[in-house]
């Protein structure tokens, strides 16, 4: 006897649905699976026949072929126990097989017959709604599922719960949305003593998502300048979350009681990370921390630390916000639209320009330290600026520095503009292409001469000259004013530290 159900099957934050088919049929005792699946898919024979066993099911002792279609697409994970169990069931009898059309199926059983969570269940909801299906999904994922609006949700604990409610003989649970809780408390800007440059700079990259690095002594508050950078950003937009979300998701760190992601992203990797880890990849393809960063704040603190690979490998995400990876049997697209906030020391010492220590450096010590950060990299980073030691007085006064607040409504009130002006959600001024410059960044005559002697002068390529203008931009925007101004591009063009000469 034949039966068939809908699954579905994620490649990188898409999924796919996935036709499960099981047929039934005299001859000697088998499990055949056949339609590409990773070794995670094969094991589940093992699982199926224990757990349908003791959740009080006869397993057939027949020829069982199971085939999920379309057979060129690679299928992982754990999920598709589930309706491979629901579909062998009706195959048995034990379920009309018209009962499963129309649902889609996904979950984890462990050998009790218990239904266990699994990755992915939010790009798996969007497919449910786009097919106008209904989702059957683990308890624990229930919410997560819930979170997209147009789809019909039932959470399922078990095998014979799963029965009962194809049967009608059980109601599906109403699944509750998940409440706001309290989120946790973010570090306050009015913190940081002294600072004012740095202090402006960050506000600059907050209001345009420019990229931002910071050069300075240690001690100096690089770090904590940064870590105070999500408290002025604006908060996430319902659509915005969902996509970064569905990130998280797919990479398996949701939490059942933090379903949907309501902040910003802060991403800190070590600076010993791993290529896949900052970029993502492997050999089943998992989004790095650069797509955990979407939407979001990506912080690389002792840049030059970090791998060469690596840092090289930032270029394509920070040039179209996404990255590609291609593997021998699949190639995946994850979104990487994240702002760039990195610091580093002037010199290996760390005192290089420092008032009060001397550096113990030499000329060429100190460029080849700044040299392992490539000109192109330093190329796609708007905002280079230098964070000096704080003095001794400045850290005994009782006088606190604007907070948090006051400077997001700021830089709400600049990404308000540039939702005006270019009618599309999310767009800044970071994200201009070349073409659309000469559109929204027009200069006067006094305007285009500063600029030309800001290129000659710096040896600037055109890639930071168009960076340069961005900022201008920027500037303007938090100045609330139409036009790029003489005195917005001079300040544009202090934060390019690291394009002037050592000594």
């Amino acid at each position: 006897m034949l039966a068939k159900t809908l699954s579905a099957s994620v490649i990188g934050v898409e999924a796919f649905p996935v036709e499960v088919e099981v047929d039934i049929s005299f001859g000697l005792p088998g499990f055949v699976l056949v339609g590409l699946p990773d070794g995670a898919v094969k094991e589940s024979r093992e699982r199926l026949r224990a757990a349908i066993k003791n959740a009080g099911f006869d397993f057939p002792s027949q020829k069982i072929t199971v085939n999920l279609a379309p057979a060129d697409i690679k299928k992982e994970g754990s999920g598709f126990d589930l309706p491979i169990a629901a579909t062998l069931l009706a195959a048995t009898g034990a379920i009309p097989r018209e009962r499963l059309e129309g649902v889609l199926l996904c979950g984890e059983l462990s050998l009790d017959g218990t239904v266990k969570k699994v990755r992915g269940i939010l790009p798996v909801a969007l497919l449910a709604r786009e097919e106008g299906l209904t989702l059957i999904v683990p308890a624990e994922n229930a919410q997560e599922a819930a979170l997209v609006e147009g789809v019909e949700v039932w959470p399922v604990r078990s095998l014979p719960h799963l029965l009962s409610l194809l049967l009608g003989e059980t109601q599906p649970e109403p699944v509750p949305l998940p409440e706001a809780g309290d989120e946790e408390s973010v570090e306050d800007l009015a913190d940081v003593v002294g600072q004012e440059s740095a202090r402006r700079a960050l506000e600059i990259a907050a209001a345009g998502g420019h990229n931002l690095l910071m050069i300075g002594p240690p001690g100096a508050g690089k770090t904590m300048l940064a870590r105070r950078l999500p408290g002025i950003l604006p908060p996430l937009s319902y659509a915005e979350a969902l996509e970064t979300t569905r990130i998280y998701s797919v990479a398996g760190l949701l939490s059942p009681e933090r379903p949907l992601l309501k902040k910003r992203p802060f991403r800190a990797p070590h600076h010993t990370v791993s290529d896949v880890g900052l970029i993502g990849g492997g050999s089943h393809p998992k989004p790095g921390e650069i797509s955990l960063a979407h939407n979001g704040v990506l912080f690389l603190d002792e840049l030059p630390e970090f791998r060469r690979n690596a840092l090289e490998a930032l270029r394509q995400p920070l040039e179209e916000g996404q990255v590609t990876i291609t593997r021998s049997s699949v190639t995946v697209t994850y979104p990487a639209r994240f702002l760039l906030l990195a610091s580093m020391n002037p010199c290996k010492c760390g005192y290089y320009g420092d008032r009060r220590r001397a550096c113990q450096c030499s000329p060429q010590e100190v460029r080849r330290y700044r040299n392992k950060i490539s000109g192109p990299l330093l190329d796609r980073i708007d905002l280079q600026i230098e964070v000096p030691a704080v003095d001794y007085r400045e850290l005994g006064s009782d006088r606190r520095g604007e907070p948090s607040e006051v400077v997001r409504r700021r830089v709400e009130a600049a990404w308000a503009r540039q939702q005006e002006r270019y009618q599309k959600p999310g767009k800044l001024n970071a994200h201009l292409r070349a073409a659309e410059l000469r559109e929204f960044c027009p200069l006067d005559a006094e305007g285009r001469r500063i600029l030309e002697q800001a290129a000659k002068k710096l040896n600037l390529s055109a890639r930071a000259y168009h960076r340069l203008l961005k900022v201008a931009r920027t500037i303007a925007d938090l100045e609330q004013e139409e036009r790029i101004a003489p005195a917005h591009l001079l300040e544009a063009i202090q934060y390019r530290a690291l394009d002037r000469p050592l000594w």
